[in-house]
């Protein structure tokens, strides 16, 4: 390797590394996305235990089965909306 080879990659790594520090998130930007992420996780979760208890209770006698199941929905929802929106986002 040369000297202009040199130079250039390492002109190059300091240009990289610059932007990457501009370019780092802010600890309110940090805050904003995982509360966003707390969001898409627990609204489906929260929405499908009211939902099952609504259903439940229109049933005869103790039951939990729509409950139950639409947590676990909801779980399987957020844990989608989370991944997704990481992805996007990455």
């Amino acid at each position: 390797m040369n000297d202009e080879q040199l130079r250039r990659s390492v002109e190059k790594q300091v240009k990289r590394m610059q932007r990457a520090e501009q370019e780092r998130p802010t600890l309110l930007a940090q805050s904003v996305f995982m509360g966003t992420l707390a969001l898409l996780f627990v609204l489906p979760v929260i929405l499908g235990a009211y939902l099952g208890n609504w259903l439940d209770n229109l049933a005869q006698g103790y039951s939990i089965h729509w409950t139950m199941g639409l947590i676990f929905i909801g779980l399987v929802v957020g844990a989608v909306n989370v991944y997704m929106y990481v992805r996007e986002h990455d």
